[in-house]
């Protein structure tokens, strides 16, 4: 019996943690803009997580809009931000993502777009009158921590794409800027050795003599 119960409490454990959102990593472009959309009802709460691993300046444009256009949320180059909300109508909601103000960086945005509060781990959990068993309460505290590694795992993730991006970048600044260099040595060498030659060349006189 306690085995069966610990394998609800891991099932009910995974169905919490994969429900309703949704991750999504995109390149855009410079001067171009990205939206998607996301039918809701009314009254469900939605969040969106964006952040912007690299890119020129690592920033972004973001704007949500309701069923009717207005926009509910509207944030200028920025690197990162959230966003939480309340449906008051039902329909699509839009949310973009624009790069509009640069011509020729692209940038490359992670976004997490979560819909809807999490159910409870445990089956009528916020109606109980009773306190959790011991097993409960371990579950709970299981599922927070998950929850917490999760968030860290994304955390440090996106902190490594952002590292390894600035890593490629400088990499490549250092080999343009030695390649330059090299050339600069080729070329004075050459002209030292064309002026210490220049040095060493012998001159003859100028031939002719003087008439008598």
């Amino acid at each position: 019996m306690p085995g069966a119960v610990r394998t609800l409490c891991l099932a009910a454990l995974l169905g919490a943690l994969g429900a309703g959102g949704t991750e999504l990593t995109l390149e855009l472009p410079d001067s171009a803009q990205r939206c998607f959309h996301q039918e809701l009802e009314s009254g469900v709460k939605f969040t969106l997580d964006y952040q912007v691993i690299s890119g020129g300046h690592y920033d972004v444009d973001c704007y949500v809009e309701d069923p009717n256009g207005k926009t509910i949320y509207q944030e200028t180059k920025k690197q990162y931000d959230s966003f939480s909300h309340h449906s008051e109508l039902k329909g699509v909601y839009t949310f973009c993502f624009s790069n509009e103000f640069s011509t020729f960086s692209h940038k490359i945005v992670y976004f997490d777009f979560q819909v809807g509060d999490e159910p409870p781990i445990l089956p009528d959990m916020n109606n109980r009158v009773t306190a959790l068993t011991q097993l409960e309460s371990a579950c709970v505290t299981i599922h927070e921590m998950l929850k917490a590694v999760i968030d860290s795992q994304t955390h440090y993730r996106l902190r490594e794409a952002q590292d390894r991006s600035r890593a490629e970048e400088l990499n490549g600044r250092v080999s343009y800027w030695s390649m330059g260099e090299t050339l600069i040595l080729f070329v004075v060498s050459i002209g030292q050795v064309m002026l210490l030659k220049s040095f060493f060349t012998e001159k003859r006189p100028s031939s002719g003599g003087a008439g008598t």
